[in-house]
């Protein structure tokens, strides 16, 4: 069922973007990148591409929602994923799989003629190469925005760094970094907006939603571990099967009953666990992080970003020159606003 049905469990509230005016969010960046090349992409479902065919999909979503954000105040640190722990290969090559059914379904669609499914199973083929992660902290070095390489899951170091006061949030739409320790998640900080339905001529206002763990644990009444005991039952990137016929109703129900996964060793021998799920919890609560990086936001780099993105990558000249002129003045503003907060709190 996987940790996504943890939603229908945990209290959430609907915010606006202006209200995390001035705040530090520290953005799963493999989470946003693939969104990007999910949603930005032509009719019939093909990505970006610059005149040598490299996908440029997830820097155009990086570029522009960036500056969005830093419009409106926010103050984003993009961090990225390092080397997944061994007992994540399991959810890898289940991934691997639907990506390979997904091209599958998508040349078919599109022999038929039929663009909306194809445009749909093409968003379910992304994938980030190493090329294009190098891409995306390029682009970032560039317009002066600080990013993190996590060592191992970056929601794990994202967590780490809202938990040591130098981001006030998590931006990703996974719940993991909960499971993490995040002391804040933010979602829907990267497609907020209008979204059309899929097959149907039918728009959506996706807005931001806020999640603070302490809330969460003191409305479910339970502690952290038992957090990540729920979300184990249910399916997480280490088992991703989880207990079968168990939602989030009975996991809920089961942990509140029988305290930990120790006591439901019952339940437990039904299921198939690649990994100890002992151990599944413990990588949750220690995971491996680092305190090697460093956050501070510098002055664009104009002639890197127009060599970079037009030269190199072919991007109209004239949007990315406008694109800039709003970065530049989006970092003024941001550091006039810390320069004043700075006056009156002295």
């Amino acid at each position: 069922m996987g940790v996504g049905a943890l939603g229908e469990l945990i209290p959430k509230k609907t915010i606006s973007l202006e209200d995390l005016s001035g705040k530090v969010i520290a953005i799963d960046a493999y989470n946003a990148l693939y969104q990007f090349l999910a949603i930005i992409r032509q009719p019939d479902g093909t990505p970006l591409k610059d005149s040598k065919g490299r996908i440029t999909s997830h820097l155009s979503g990086l570029l522009y929602r960036t500056i969005n954000l830093l419009e409106i105040g926010i103050k984003p640190v993009y961090v990225f994923d390092g080397k997944p722990p061994e007992f994540k290969n399991i959810e890898i090559l289940r991934r691997k799989k639907i990506k390979e059914e997904a091209v599958k379904k998508y040349e078919e669609a599109l022999a038929k003629g039929d663009l909306e499914a194809a445009k749909k199973y093409a968003q379910m083929t992304s994938k980030l190469t190493d090329e294009m992660v190098a891409d995306a902290k390029k682009l970032l070095e560039y317009m002066g925005i600080p990013w993190i390489q996590a060592p191992a899951e970056g929601e794990a170091q994202a967590a780490y760094v809202v938990k040591k006061g130098d981001a006030w949030a998590v931006g990703s739409q996974d719940y993991d970094s909960l499971l993490f320790g995040a002391l804040r998640l933010v979602r829907n900080i990267t497609i907020s907006g209008k979204r059309k339905l899929p097959r149907r001529n039918v728009y959506v206002e996706v807005k931001p939603e806020l999640i603070e763990l302490n809330e969460v644990l003191e409305s479910l009444k339970i502690d952290r571990r038992q957090l990540v005991d729920i979300a184990i039952l249910l399916g997480t990137d280490y088992n991703p099967d989880g207990v079968k016929s168990i939602g989030p109703k009975r996991a809920y129900k089961l942990i509140r009953e029988f305290k930990s996964l120790e006591n439901l060793k019952h339940i437990l021998k039904e299921a198939y666990f690649p990994v100890d799920p002992i151990t599944i919890r413990e990588y949750f609560l220690n995971p491996e992080v680092t305190d090697d990086y460093k956050i501070e936001w510098k002055d664009p780099d104009e002639r890197a970003l127009m060599e970079f993105l037009c030269d190199e990558h072919d991007f109209s000249e004239t949007r990315v020159k406008n694109a800039i002129e709003r970065l530049k003045k989006a970092v003024r503003n941001i550091r006039s606003r810390v320069s004043l907060d700075m006056w009156f709190q002295t």
